[in-house]
């Protein structure tokens, strides 16, 4: 116990002997960690969209004018069975029509049109929602091959190109944070490596002076194991309350973009994990180059 509050002893001494190199590595990895934390935060975000966006997102199958409610209801029955399905919400021809009348009160050319037809022109019509976007290329398809004779449109394929789309630009965003998030790491762990190696390069004469007096190598190489994980700690907690400031500024604004979302309540009720994540990144990163610092120039 007593050798290993030295070596704390000796690389919190060193930590602080070379200020301004620690000063640097820390400020990179927070740079790192605050990318790290930022997706993390985005994720968050971004599930709460996309979550949005499913609710309001359905696949309308269109009847035949000519086709019996009790087919219909066949449909909606095969349709609720159906695993990728999570709700079905049939809608009559004197319903659609009522709608549209409400939708248009008040539109006089409408009104005139409807009554020179004298008859419904709309179809009653099922809207599907299911559990992803992913699934409702599945749900068209099975309601298009099973039902072909009595449908006369599914509107998901018109659709279809915007919800590729608005997922396609969610993934390339966190692709991008993730390559960004790796690049800043690197760096990161580079700065971190060249601090340690000039450590050892500063401290030449008193490693040979441990050498000659007998200390065992973890006596000589712990205290830049230490000098190394201070650094990633100093920059994990303040990477935490970096964001804690930016998420409390932020929360309003987010909450009236997005009314499902509370960025505030969110990190206090899960800060814990939060302060971990940050933490153990930034510890496990500063320390790992350390460690390959030490094995490369090092040498007891």
């Amino acid at each position: 116990m007593t050798t290993l509050i030295r070596i704390i002893q000796a690389g919190a001494f060193s930590f602080w002997r070379n200020i301004w190199l620690s000063s640097a590595t820390i400020a990179v990895l927070v740079l790192s960690l605050s990318v790290a934390t930022g997706i993390l935060l985005l994720s968050v975000v971004a599930q709460a969209v996309v979550a949005e966006l499913e609710s309001k997102v359905d696949v309308s199958v269109y009847f035949k004018p000519d086709i019996e409610e009790q087919k219909i209801t066949e449909v909606r029955t095969s349709l609720t069975e159906f695993p990728a399905v999570l709700e079905v919400r049939y809608t009559s021809k004197d319903d659609a029509l009522e709608k549209f009348k409400a939708r248009h009160a008040g539109n006089q050319a409408i009104e005139q049109a409807l009554g020179e037809l004298g008859e419904n022109p709309l179809e009653a019509s099922l809207a599907i929602r299911a559990q992803d976007a992913a699934s409702y290329e599945a749900v068209a398809s099975f309601i298009e091959n099973r039902f072909s004779q009595i449908i006369d449109n599914v509107n998901y394929r018109e659709n279809a190109p915007i919800i590729a789309k608005l997922f396609a630009v969610t993934n390339a965003l966190r692709v991008a944070g993730l390559i960004l998030g790796a690049a800043l790491f690197a760096i990161a762990g580079l700065i971190a490596h060249n601090t340690i190696r000039l450590a050892i390069f500063s401290m030449r004469e008193e490693i040979s002076l441990m050498r000659l007096v007998g200390a065992s190598n973890w006596f000589i190489r712990g205290p830049f194991v230490v000098e190394g994980m201070l650094g990633g700690l100093i920059a994990g907690v303040a990477t935490f309350f970096i964001f804690f400031g930016l998420v409390y500024l932020g929360a309003a604004p987010i909450a009236k973009f997005l009314p499902g979302v509370d960025m505030l309540v969110y990190y206090k009720t899960r800060w814990y994990e939060i302060f971990a994540f940050t933490v153990g990144l930034g510890i496990l990163a500063s320390t790992l180059s350390s460690y390959v610092a030490i094995r490369r120039y090092l040498k007891v």
